[in-house]
Protein backbone atom coordinates (compact mmCIF):
# COMPACT_ATOMS: atom_id res chain seq x y z
CA UNK A 1 0.00 0.00 0.00
CA UNK A 2 0.95 3.32 -0.61
CA UNK A 3 0.90 6.37 1.77
CA UNK A 4 1.50 9.86 1.18
CA UNK A 5 0.81 12.74 3.75
CA UNK A 6 -0.80 15.67 1.68
CA UNK A 7 -1.34 17.66 4.87
CA UNK A 8 0.20 17.20 8.64
CA UNK A 9 -0.99 20.30 10.59
CA UNK A 10 -4.67 20.79 12.95
CA UNK A 11 -7.00 23.05 11.80
CA UNK A 12 -5.53 26.30 10.68
CA UNK A 13 -2.38 24.59 9.32
CA UNK A 14 0.93 26.26 9.85
CA UNK A 15 1.88 28.83 9.76
CA UNK A 16 -2.29 29.86 10.43
CA UNK A 17 -3.05 32.72 8.55
CA UNK A 18 -3.75 35.21 11.74
CA UNK A 19 -0.76 33.82 14.33
CA UNK A 20 2.19 35.82 14.91
CA UNK A 21 3.71 34.02 17.91
CA UNK A 22 6.96 33.59 18.11
CA UNK A 23 7.24 30.12 16.31
CA UNK A 24 4.90 31.30 13.18
CA UNK A 25 7.72 34.36 13.19
CA UNK A 26 10.60 32.25 13.27
CA UNK A 27 8.87 30.28 10.19
CA UNK A 28 7.81 33.28 8.44
CA UNK A 29 12.23 34.92 8.62
CA UNK A 30 12.92 31.12 6.93
CA UNK A 31 14.16 29.22 10.28
CA UNK A 32 15.42 26.09 8.75
CA UNK A 33 14.56 24.29 11.56
CA UNK A 34 10.50 24.94 10.93
CA UNK A 35 8.20 23.50 7.59
CA UNK A 36 5.14 25.36 6.96
CA UNK A 37 2.41 21.81 7.00
CA UNK A 38 -0.81 22.35 5.51
CA UNK A 39 -4.20 21.17 7.01
CA UNK A 40 -4.12 17.07 8.12
CA UNK A 41 -5.42 14.67 5.23
CA UNK A 42 -4.04 11.29 4.10
CA UNK A 43 -3.99 9.42 0.67
CA UNK A 44 -3.32 6.19 0.11
CA UNK A 45 -3.53 3.72 -2.79
CA UNK A 46 -3.16 0.08 -3.71
CA UNK A 47 -2.31 0.22 -7.31
CA UNK A 48 -0.41 4.11 -6.93
CA UNK A 49 -2.82 4.90 -9.35
CA UNK A 50 -6.34 5.12 -7.85
CA UNK A 51 -6.07 7.35 -4.67
CA UNK A 52 -8.17 7.60 -1.57
CA UNK A 53 -8.51 10.17 0.40
CA UNK A 54 -8.43 10.17 4.04
CA UNK A 55 -10.60 13.24 5.16
CA UNK A 56 -10.57 16.54 2.77
CA UNK A 57 -8.72 19.22 4.09
CA UNK A 58 -9.60 22.65 3.39
CA UNK A 59 -6.26 23.37 2.16
CA UNK A 60 -7.00 20.06 -0.93
CA UNK A 61 -6.39 22.37 -4.10
CA UNK A 62 -2.51 23.44 -2.61
CA UNK A 63 -2.33 19.64 -1.88
CA UNK A 64 -3.21 18.22 -5.34
CA UNK A 65 -1.23 21.12 -6.68
CA UNK A 66 2.03 19.72 -5.05
CA UNK A 67 1.47 15.92 -5.03
CA UNK A 68 1.92 15.07 -8.36
CA UNK A 69 0.58 11.61 -7.28
CA UNK A 70 -2.79 13.34 -7.51
CA UNK A 71 -2.90 15.11 -10.81
CA UNK A 72 -4.24 13.83 -14.21
CA UNK A 73 -1.66 12.30 -16.21
CA UNK A 74 -0.16 13.34 -19.67
CA UNK A 75 -2.46 11.04 -21.43
CA UNK A 76 -5.72 10.93 -19.10
CA UNK A 77 -9.18 13.08 -20.26
CA UNK A 78 -9.62 16.43 -20.71
CA UNK A 79 -11.46 16.35 -17.14
CA UNK A 80 -9.70 13.61 -14.89
CA UNK A 81 -8.65 13.40 -11.63
CA UNK A 82 -7.11 9.84 -9.60
CA UNK A 83 -8.83 11.02 -6.53
CA UNK A 84 -11.70 8.10 -6.43
CA UNK A 85 -13.20 7.77 -3.01
CA UNK A 86 -13.02 10.03 -0.12
CA UNK A 87 -13.16 8.71 3.65
CA UNK A 88 -14.61 10.95 6.40
CA UNK A 89 -13.63 10.51 9.97
CA UNK A 90 -15.58 13.31 11.15
CA UNK A 91 -17.25 16.57 10.16
CA UNK A 92 -14.36 18.94 11.61
CA UNK A 93 -14.31 21.82 9.15
CA UNK A 94 -10.83 20.85 8.23
CA UNK A 95 -11.55 17.63 7.25
CA UNK A 96 -14.92 18.36 5.38
CA UNK A 97 -14.04 21.83 4.08
CA UNK A 98 -11.99 20.55 1.10
CA UNK A 99 -14.96 18.49 -0.25
CA UNK A 100 -16.05 21.68 -2.16
CA UNK A 101 -12.86 21.87 -4.12
CA UNK A 102 -13.84 18.79 -5.54
CA UNK A 103 -17.41 19.93 -6.97
CA UNK A 104 -16.30 20.52 -10.39
CA UNK A 105 -18.11 17.10 -12.15
CA UNK A 106 -15.73 14.37 -10.87
CA UNK A 107 -17.33 11.38 -9.87
CA UNK A 108 -16.11 9.58 -6.85
CA UNK A 109 -17.43 7.82 -3.72
CA UNK A 110 -17.54 9.79 -0.03
CA UNK A 111 -17.59 7.46 2.90
CA UNK A 112 -18.78 8.51 6.50
CA UNK A 113 -20.55 7.44 9.30
CA UNK A 114 -24.18 7.85 9.03
CA UNK A 115 -24.02 10.40 11.47
CA UNK A 116 -21.17 12.43 9.34
CA UNK A 117 -23.01 12.30 5.86
CA UNK A 118 -26.49 13.21 7.67
CA UNK A 119 -24.51 16.67 8.77
CA UNK A 120 -23.24 17.25 5.22
CA UNK A 121 -27.22 16.39 3.80
CA UNK A 122 -28.54 19.25 6.09
CA UNK A 123 -26.19 21.79 4.76
CA UNK A 124 -26.78 22.58 1.58
CA UNK A 125 -23.53 24.50 0.60
CA UNK A 126 -22.81 20.92 -0.17
CA UNK A 127 -25.56 20.21 -2.61
CA UNK A 128 -22.53 21.22 -5.04
CA UNK A 129 -21.43 17.65 -5.00
CA UNK A 130 -23.58 16.18 -7.67
CA UNK A 131 -25.38 13.40 -6.20
CA UNK A 132 -25.74 12.28 -10.06
CA UNK A 133 -21.25 12.04 -9.61
CA UNK A 134 -20.85 11.94 -6.11
CA UNK A 135 -21.84 8.42 -4.04
CA UNK A 136 -22.25 9.04 -0.30
CA UNK A 137 -21.73 5.75 1.59
CA UNK A 138 -22.28 4.76 5.07
CA UNK A 139 -19.60 3.76 7.17
CA UNK A 140 -21.09 1.51 10.27
CA UNK A 141 -19.03 1.29 13.07
CA UNK A 142 -16.91 -1.64 13.09
CA UNK A 143 -17.80 -3.82 9.69
CA UNK A 144 -15.04 -3.95 7.10
CA UNK A 145 -16.15 -3.19 3.86
CA UNK A 146 -14.46 -3.05 0.42
CA UNK A 147 -13.73 0.42 -0.92
CA UNK A 148 -15.11 1.14 -4.24
CA UNK A 149 -15.22 4.33 -6.97
CA UNK A 150 -18.31 5.56 -8.18
CA UNK A 151 -18.91 2.95 -10.65
CA UNK A 152 -18.56 0.36 -7.76
CA UNK A 153 -15.41 -0.92 -8.94
CA UNK A 154 -13.00 -2.23 -6.31
CA UNK A 155 -9.87 -0.46 -5.84
CA UNK A 156 -7.74 -2.84 -3.72
CA UNK A 157 -8.36 -1.67 -0.44
CA UNK A 158 -10.77 -2.51 2.54
CA UNK A 159 -11.69 -0.34 5.41
CA UNK A 160 -12.87 -0.47 9.38
CA UNK A 161 -14.74 2.24 10.57
CA UNK A 162 -14.53 1.88 14.41
CA UNK A 163 -15.36 3.75 17.63
CA UNK A 164 -12.96 7.08 18.57
CA UNK A 165 -13.84 8.93 22.11
CA UNK A 166 -14.12 12.80 20.44
CA UNK A 167 -16.65 15.33 20.32
CA UNK A 168 -19.33 16.80 17.87
CA UNK A 169 -17.60 19.10 15.17
CA UNK A 170 -17.62 22.54 16.34
CA UNK A 171 -20.14 24.04 13.89
CA UNK A 172 -22.52 21.48 15.33
CA UNK A 173 -22.21 22.00 19.13
CA UNK A 174 -24.81 22.25 21.30
CA UNK A 175 -23.73 24.28 24.42
CA UNK A 176 -26.61 23.26 26.38
CA UNK A 177 -25.17 19.65 26.69
CA UNK A 178 -22.51 18.84 28.99
CA UNK A 179 -21.45 16.65 25.89
CA UNK A 180 -22.26 19.40 23.81
CA UNK A 181 -24.29 17.13 21.88
CA UNK A 182 -21.81 14.68 20.96
CA UNK A 183 -23.03 10.92 20.21
CA UNK A 184 -21.49 7.58 18.57
CA UNK A 185 -20.15 8.25 15.07
CA UNK A 186 -18.96 11.83 15.42
CA UNK A 187 -15.78 10.79 15.62
CA UNK A 188 -14.35 7.68 13.78
CA UNK A 189 -10.94 6.18 13.27
CA UNK A 190 -10.11 4.03 10.09
CA UNK A 191 -8.50 0.76 9.93
CA UNK A 192 -7.29 0.23 6.20
CA UNK A 193 -5.30 -2.99 4.64
CA UNK A 194 -4.79 -4.10 0.92
CA UNK A 195 -6.73 -6.95 -0.71
CA UNK A 196 -4.10 -9.22 -0.77
CA UNK A 197 -3.23 -8.77 3.02
CA UNK A 198 -4.40 -10.48 6.25
CA UNK A 199 -4.28 -7.71 8.74
CA UNK A 200 -4.52 -3.88 8.94
CA UNK A 201 -1.95 -1.96 6.68
CA UNK A 202 -2.88 1.01 8.96
CA UNK A 203 -4.70 2.81 11.36
CA UNK A 204 -6.03 6.95 10.93
CA UNK A 205 -6.99 8.88 14.04
CA UNK A 206 -6.47 12.27 13.75
CA UNK A 207 -8.31 13.34 16.73
CA UNK A 208 -9.29 11.50 19.70
CA UNK A 209 -10.27 12.14 23.26
CA UNK A 210 -8.76 9.50 25.36
CA UNK A 211 -7.08 6.32 24.80
CA UNK A 212 -10.11 3.44 25.69
CA UNK A 213 -9.68 -0.79 26.69
CA UNK A 214 -10.85 -1.47 23.69
CA UNK A 215 -8.96 0.89 21.64
CA UNK A 216 -5.88 -0.46 23.22
CA UNK A 217 -6.35 -3.48 21.99
CA UNK A 218 -7.68 -2.81 18.30
CA UNK A 219 -4.07 -1.05 18.29
CA UNK A 220 -1.95 -3.30 19.92
CA UNK A 221 0.89 -4.76 17.56
CA UNK A 222 -0.12 -2.68 14.69
CA UNK A 223 2.35 -1.93 11.68
CA UNK A 224 1.33 1.96 11.27
CA UNK A 225 -0.79 3.80 13.11
CA UNK A 226 -1.38 7.67 12.25
CA UNK A 227 -2.46 9.19 15.86
CA UNK A 228 -3.98 12.89 17.09
CA UNK A 229 -0.54 14.95 17.90
CA UNK A 230 -2.91 18.27 18.05
CA UNK A 231 -1.38 19.34 21.04
CA UNK A 232 1.76 18.69 23.46
CA UNK A 233 -0.44 19.52 26.95
CA UNK A 234 -3.59 19.81 27.47
CA UNK A 235 -3.64 23.83 28.47
CA UNK A 236 -1.35 24.83 25.56
CA UNK A 237 -3.10 27.16 23.80
CA UNK A 238 -4.28 28.82 27.19
CA UNK A 239 -1.14 29.21 28.38
CA UNK A 240 0.50 30.46 24.92
CA UNK A 241 -2.64 33.31 24.62
CA UNK A 242 -3.75 31.75 21.55
CA UNK A 243 -7.03 30.17 22.79
CA UNK A 244 -9.23 29.14 25.60
CA UNK A 245 -10.08 25.88 25.58
CA UNK A 246 -8.00 22.93 26.38
CA UNK A 247 -7.22 20.34 24.98
CA UNK A 248 -10.04 17.97 26.22
CA UNK A 249 -13.04 20.48 25.93
CA UNK A 250 -11.84 20.53 21.69
CA UNK A 251 -11.69 16.26 21.85
CA UNK A 252 -8.20 15.95 22.06
CA UNK A 253 -5.80 13.96 23.96
CA UNK A 254 -2.63 15.56 25.10
CA UNK A 255 0.91 13.76 23.74
CA UNK A 256 2.31 14.41 27.25
CA UNK A 257 1.62 13.44 30.14
CA UNK A 258 0.55 10.41 32.09
CA UNK A 259 -2.76 10.28 30.58
CA UNK A 260 -1.11 11.13 27.05
CA UNK A 261 -0.21 9.58 24.09
CA UNK A 262 3.36 8.88 24.82
CA UNK A 263 1.99 6.74 27.42
CA UNK A 264 -0.82 5.33 26.11
CA UNK A 265 1.27 3.72 23.11
CA UNK A 266 4.41 2.85 25.57
CA UNK A 267 3.24 -1.24 25.72
CA UNK A 268 1.28 -1.51 22.44
CA UNK A 269 3.91 -2.69 20.67
CA UNK A 270 3.16 -0.45 17.45
CA UNK A 271 6.13 -1.10 14.97
CA UNK A 272 5.45 2.61 13.70
CA UNK A 273 3.67 5.60 15.30
CA UNK A 274 3.50 8.77 13.21
CA UNK A 275 1.96 12.19 14.99
CA UNK A 276 -0.17 14.03 12.61
CA UNK A 277 -2.92 17.11 13.02
CA UNK A 278 -0.41 18.97 15.27
CA UNK A 279 -1.38 22.76 15.97
CA UNK A 280 0.67 25.58 15.43
CA UNK A 281 0.98 25.99 18.52
CA UNK A 282 2.47 22.61 19.34
CA UNK A 283 6.28 22.42 20.54
CA UNK A 284 6.46 19.78 17.98
CA UNK A 285 6.66 21.60 15.03
CA UNK A 286 10.44 22.48 16.34
CA UNK A 287 12.76 20.02 14.95
CA UNK A 288 14.70 21.37 17.82
CA UNK A 289 12.68 21.88 20.21
CA UNK A 290 13.09 19.13 23.72
CA UNK A 291 9.45 17.91 23.25
CA UNK A 292 10.26 16.67 19.58
CA UNK A 293 13.25 15.13 20.67
CA UNK A 294 10.90 13.03 23.60
CA UNK A 295 8.79 11.85 21.31
CA UNK A 296 11.51 10.64 19.12
CA UNK A 297 12.84 8.74 21.97
CA UNK A 298 9.64 7.34 22.45
CA UNK A 299 9.93 5.81 18.85
CA UNK A 300 7.68 8.75 17.25
CA UNK A 301 7.90 10.00 14.18
CA UNK A 302 6.05 13.45 13.45
CA UNK A 303 4.49 13.48 10.28
CA UNK A 304 5.08 16.40 7.55
CA UNK A 305 3.68 17.19 4.34
CA UNK A 306 5.03 15.22 1.23
CA UNK A 307 5.52 12.39 4.03
CA UNK A 308 5.69 9.00 2.21
CA UNK A 309 5.38 5.44 3.05
CA UNK A 310 4.97 1.89 1.59
CA UNK A 311 3.40 -0.49 4.21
Amino acid sequence: MHVLVLGSAAGGGFPQWNCNDETTRRLRAGDPGLSPRTQSSVAVSADGRRWVLLNASPDLRQQINERRQLQPGRDDPVRSSPIAAVLLTNADVDHVAGLLTLRESHAFALYGHRRVLEVLAQNSIFNVLNQGLVARRDLAVDETVEILDRAGTPLGLWVTAFAVPGKAALWREDEKQPSFGTREGDTIGLAIQSANESETALFYIPGCAAMTGDLARRLRGAALVFFDGTLWRDDEMIAAGVGVKSGQRMGHMSVSGPDGVIAAFAGLDVRRKVLIHINNSNPLLIDSSPECAEAKRAGWEIAYDGMELTV
